[in-house]
């Protein structure tokens, strides 16, 4: 190949090496323009603006993408543009949710002025309401008028700026005091001074509540709900309006509305304040009233009690959770307790003795039911077994008030088989706790009052039969608890089944003494003792024997309890207590069925490890 040839391939390479170095180039070139681009609207969207305005570049940043048409870019080199769909809004604001703490002068500036703003709208409009007519300024009508229309004025400007000119704590104000201020208006205009009727009255009321649930609820702001709702509470008590229907009314409709919230948002501070202001109007109505207007009054508590039951647990009704709160807790609480007492006291007060029972049973089981149907439907466990435990606590104080001698023990001995049936069926052990408790209040009022353990083995009792059912209902219910306790430790049966054993024990033994101490051959209180300490050590061994004959601990252990107590008395009580000769019969009565229980223990215990006794 000559040189000229040689030079002209040598030329080609030279220009197809640059040819490629430029596409290369140029490819570089549209990638970083690419990265560009990337990280501006990365930074847009963590920045929550989602504009497509260019920033300038900061220091370090890859250099901007250069215009359409500049030099240097080679559209057919490099590869297509992509472009990025621009993000929903939606998803742009939900970057902006994470913002830094605000400071001290930001919280002064920018919320506690916009509260303390509102809060003396608030209190200026109801001055200006309730201002002493002496003064002349103003009439009544033009008064009230110039109040709800300025409040509303108010209510317009602050939708406007929170919509429009952005989501700022100072229009949250003027919204939330133009919420209170309306409420306060027509509650003024329809109870202070009789300028609208109560129907017109009551309807704007309504309207009003409904818009102020559907901006707390839209804009999930506690200001609007605080100020607002909470103002509208008070409107009544603020105005000075009188006690009356129309005015609890009022307060009701607002309690719906904080209600309404409640059911959206999971603010235990609504709940709790809506109840602490709303329940003292109920009971100063229920006070002025219930005289004449019993029927009335009961159908009011009702519908109260309804609308703080949702305040307290409606959250957890529309999105059932796993764990309830304290707050909801304490409300329903409360509510049962106010509700329950108001019902009692004003049946009482007008000589409904039995009414007033029955309104708390009622109550109880309404309680129940409520609970009971909640397991199978939305609503979680944890609601269901607090509804269950508010309603037999009620039951209890029912049933107390209702019935007396073994006829309360039966009910709370029923109470208590029915939580162990529910905690067994539901999985939950705070039923057999509730039902251990009403195990426990039967076992009291039986040894103070039906079987007194301290004359009831000395003496007897006054009526057997009585003392008899109480007990035999009592050792009933607390088998079927130990019953349905299989999922329960083991140490918790066994305290149960001693419970029931102990509680036939302790009523034969006031059987023995009660028919001997009538007996008139027998000594006064030298014969029974004896023979129930003989009872006591007969049954003790037959356990004893009946537990090593079926290898079951728990008789071995029973009988050996009641051995040890039978012991107890004889060295104690009969030594100090019974003349000679029967003093002389306890110990050798003792002695030869010890010696009965130590020699079987040995040859059945020893004989059951597979060793010859002795």
């Amino acid at each position: 190949m000559d040189s000229r040839a040689t030079g002209a391939l040598t030329a080609r390479r030279g220009i197809v090496r640059e040819d490629i170095d430029a596409s290369q180039e140029n490819r570089l070139q549209a990638l970083t323009d690419e990265l560009g681009r990337l990280a501006r609207r990365v930074e847009r969207l963590e920045q929550g603006i989602g504009s497509d305005a260019t920033p300038r570049p900061s220091p370090g940043r890859l250099p901007p993408a250069p215009a359409e048409g500049s030099a240097g870019e080679s559209r057919s080199a490099g590869p297509p543009r992509v472009e990025t769909p621009r993000p929903a809004p939606g998803k742009a604001r939900k970057a902006s949710w994470d913002r830094p703490a605000l400071d001290l002068e930001d919280l002064l500036g920018g919320r506690v002025l916009a509260w303390i703003g509102g809060s003396a709208i608030v209190l200026g409009v109801v001055l200006f309401l309730v201002m002493a007519v002496s003064r002349g300024w103003i009439d009544e009508p033009t008064r009230v008028v110039l109040a709800f229309l300025g409040s509303s004025a108010l209510l317009l400007v602050g939708l406007y700026l929170y919509e429009r000119q952005g989501k700022t704590q100072a229009a949250l104000a003027a919204v939330a005091s133009a919420i209170a201020a309306l409420y306060a208006s027509v509650t003024a205009a329809t109870q202070l001074y009789d300028l609208i009727s109560p129907a017109l009255g009551l309807g704007v009321a309504a309207l009003v509540g409904a818009a102020a649930t559907a901006i707390a609820v839209r804009w999930s702001s506690p200001l609007v709900a605080a100020l607002g709702i909470l103002g509208a509470l008070l409107a009544p008590i603020l105005v000075e309006a009188p006690t009356s229907g129309v005015t609890l009314a009022f307060m009701a409709i607002a309690l719906a509305s904080a209600t309404g919230v409640l059911l959206w948002q999971r603010w235990d501070w609504l709940a709790s304040g809506a109840f602490l202001i709303s329940s003292p109007q109920l009971f100063k109505w229920v006070d002025e009233n219930y005289r004449d207007q019993l029927g009335l009054a009961l159908t009011v508590l009702v519908l109260f009690w309804g609308l703080w039951v949702v305040a307290a647990i409606g959250y957890e009704l529309r999105v059932p959770i796993a764990a309830l709160r304290l707050s909801s807790g304490l409300l329903l609480f409360a509510n049962a307790v106010l509700v329950t007492g108001l019902g009692y006291w004003i049946l009482d007060e007008q000589g409904h003795e039995t009414g007033a029972t029955t309104w708390v049973l009622l109550l109880a089981l309404g309680h129940v039911a409520l609970g009971v149907s909640g397991f199978h439907g939305r609503m979680s466990n944890e609601i269901g077994a607090l509804l269950i435990a508010v309603g037999t606590a009620l039951s209890a104080i029912g049933l107390a008030l209702a019935l007396s001698g073994p006829a309360l023990v039966v009910g709370w001995a029923v109470e208590a088989a029915l939580l162990s049936w529910i905690a067994h069926r539901s999985g939950d052990r705070r039923g057999h706790v509730g039902a251990a408790a009403f195990l426990a209040l039967s076992a009291v009022h039986i040894l103070l009052f039906e079987a007194q353990i301290t004359s009831a083995l000395r003496e007897g009792v006054p009526e057997l039969g009585e003392a008899a059912v109480a007990l035999f209902v009592f050792a009933l219910a607390t088998f079927f608890a130990a019953r349905f306790s299989e999922r329960q430790p083991t140490e918790w049966r066994f305290v149960l089944e001693g419970a029931a054993a102990g509680a036939l024990v302790y009523l034969a033994s006031i059987a023995i003494v009660d028919a001997l101490a009538a007996d008139a051959d027998a000594v006064p209180g030298q014969t029974p003792q004896v023979a129930l300490s003989a009872f006591w050590s007969i049954t003790g061994l037959v356990a004893l024997v009946y537990g090593l004959a079926r290898d079951d601990r728990r008789f071995r252990l029973g009988g050996l309890g009641l051995l040890g107590i039978t012991i107890m008395k004889v060295f104690v009580y009969d030594l100090a207590e019974l003349d000679s000769i029967y003093r002389v019969l306890s110990f050798i009565a003792l002695g030869l069925l010890l010696l009965a229980g130590a020699f079987a223990y040995q040859r059945l215990r020893l004989s059951a490890g597979g060793e010859e006794a002795p």
